[in-house]
């Protein structure tokens, strides 16, 4: 006769087997405890040591510049801040701008009826003398 199987029908041999495969849940859940604790901890540590700075009374460097903004009237008007400016003198009045403000953003505004062209060449200007960073301005619409 054979070899008898017991009454539940597995063999005793396959539970006396040793695992040969490792468990990782207490190694990930030791890491992830870690991981929290560094990123509870990681911001106290950016505080550095307190330091009592020494006050001085000299001027700052780069004082704070008001925003260049050129803007375009509905009537196709220019304006640079809110002095209105000739189409002829705006690149001279740009790069005078430029030569005492320094290097800034300049921020363009046109009215919607504005045709395209006439923004473009004016963004051509702006760009003529000499500002690198232009930016077009815009308002999100209402209930968006």
């Amino acid at each position: 006769m054979g070899a008898r199987l017991p009454q539940g029908g597995f063999d005793d041999e396959d539970d006396l087997a040793p695992m040969a495969e490792i468990n990782v849940t207490p190694f990930v859940d030791v890491m992830l405890v870690l991981l929290i604790i560094f990123m509870v901890t990681a911001p106290l540590m950016l505080a550095g040591i307190h330091v009592d700075l020494p006050q001085i009374t000299a001027a700052r460097q780069n004082p704070p510049q008001k925003p260049l903004v050129i803007s375009i009237g509905a009537d196709g008007a220019l304006y640079v801040r809110t002095d209105a400016v000739e189409r002829a003198a705006l690149i001279a009045r740009l790069g005078a701008l430029r030569t005492t403000e320094g290097d800034s953003i300049a921020y363009i505004r046109a009215d919607k009826i504005i045709p395209y062209g006439i923004v473009m060449d004016v963004l051509g200007d702006v760009a003529s003398a000499g500002y690198t960073r232009i930016s077009l301005l815009s308002e999100r619409k209402a209930g968006r």
